[in-house]
């Protein structure tokens, strides 16, 4: 099996704010699979489809970012998914919008949810896809990862939300996350 968390906020004052971006790429890979009712488990929304025979879980912590480990540690726990087939999809303020990146480790790089995950899971070594969100330049971090996109974001924003989609869905089917790296990278 393998498990795919997109962090973000639940709530609609959240909806299609940057800080959201793990949402609406979990939300669009939903569509594309044409799924279109999560259920609740384990502080999570969760759905799933398969891919070759193999079930794909499609993770939405519901939990707030800042406690998303957990969510994501017992439902690890409970379906008896390994850390290597585990991927975070999340936004990254360090990278310019829609820009994507691929990574099998790395520190929280100051993302609260992603320290909370390693936290709970007791490592930083699990794959991760970054959406870039570009960084505040006149409002405060928490006010920009809080609002939506400007209108001349919402474009490049798009193109890399179907971009991550695309590798997350090479992801399920590639055995080698160092080939998926050097594609999406």
């Amino acid at each position: 099996m393998k498990m795919i968390v997109g962090l973000g906020n639940i709530g609609k004052e959240y909806d299609k704010t940057r800080h959201n971006t793990g949402f609406m790429v979990v939300d669009e890979l939903a569509k594309k699979h044409d799924i279109n009712n999560f259920k609740v488990q384990s502080d999570a929304l969760i759905a799933d489809f398969r891919v070759n025979g193999e079930k794909v879980l499609l993770v939405k912590p519901t939990t707030y970012m800042n406690d998303s480990g957990r969510a994501v540690r017992p439902l690890m726990d409970y379906y008896d998914v390994d850390l290597n087939d585990m991927i975070v999809a999340y936004d990254d303020m360090d990278m310019p919008v829609g820009k994507i990146r691929l990574r099998q480790k790395g520190s929280a790089g100051g993302h609260n949810g992603i320290k909370s995950i390693i936290a709970h899971v007791g490592t930083q070594s699990f794959n991760r896809v970054r959406v870039g969100i570009d960084h505040p330049t006149k409002e405060s971090v928490v006010d920009y990862v809080l609002g939506k996109f400007r209108k001349e974001q919402i474009t490049d924003f798009e193109i890399g939300v179907q971009n991550a989609v695309a590798a997350l869905e090479d992801w399920t089917t590639i055995e080698n996350f160092s080939q998926l790296m050097n594609k999406y990278n």
